[in-house]
């Protein structure tokens, strides 16, 4: 059984509160555990069920592992079932942000954790040196969040901004992009992927002060009546075009 204070301890971390005042956040799920195991982030404490320690034995011996059944790692953790294992890992510390020529992603008021873990994949996929978020995105380590990276999360760097005031002060000729639907066709633009490229929230897309510091709008053109495409989507459409000539 789980102590009661270790039991409080990872509940806690359910919030993005606690998790800042600890410096911890939860990974939950098999995949994303073994991501985490395999990656230079720290793990703190582990719990897993007698049939995913089997699988992944030895297990590691520098860190605190319990052996828990199925309904204990459900309870302590946010999902609705969980068989595999719930990790506590340390919060890593933001690297320097990319000087280097390359593409950053940077996300303005994207909200749902689902969209944000979603967004951080497509950048691992594509390469990109990392995501910079408003600091009104969603939380990027929230358990939600975390498990929609499907594992991204222990490779993309994510820095969280004042997305105005860092797109001001980036060098002088940085391309600036932004989804919007009056831009320039982007099945018609040869793109190459350096500058960063700017992705708003599905209801409302990028606020005024983000918006006045784009250098071009990007638009993909639909055939049919959908209102929108969600920004994830949208944002993997684009980046597909950006990559498309490599």
């Amino acid at each position: 059984m789980v102590s009661k204070a270790v039991a409080k301890y990872v509940h806690a971390l359910h919030q993005k509160k606690y998790r800042l005042r600890h410096g911890a956040f939860l990974v939950e799920g098999g995949k994303s555990v073994q991501e985490l195991l395999s990656s230079a982030l720290l793990t703190e404490r582990l719990f897993v069920t007698a049939e995913f320690a089997a699988k992944i034995s030895p297990l590691p011996p520098q860190i605190p592992v319990e052996v828990v059944s199925a309904e204990e790692l459900t309870r302590l953790g946010t999902l609705a079932t969980n068989q595999t294992a719930l990790a506590v890992a340390r919060l890593p510390q933001e690297p320097p942000l990319p000087t280097a020529p390359g593409l950053l992603l940077a996300l303005d008021e994207v909200r749902d954790p689902g969209n944000l873990g979603t967004l951080i994949r497509l950048a691992d996929w594509y390469g990109l040196p990392g995501v910079v978020c408003s600091d009104t995105c969603a939380d990027p380590w929230s358990p939600k969040t975390v498990a929609a990276t499907m594992g991204s999360f222990t490779r993309v760097p994510v820095w969280q901004r004042d997305l105005p005031q860092w797109l001001a002060a980036l060098p002088p000729g940085t391309p600036i992009y932004g989804a919007d639907l009056h831009g320039d066709n982007v099945h018609r633009l040869q793109l190459q992927p350096q500058g960063v490229l700017v992705m708003g929230s599905e209801s409302h897309g990028l606020t005024p002060a983000v918006e006045q510091c784009l250098t071009q709008r990007l638009h993909i053109p639909g055939r049919g009546q959908a209102e929108s495409l969600n920004v994830a989507i949208s944002a993997a459409i684009l980046l597909d075009n950006f990559f498309r000539a490599g």
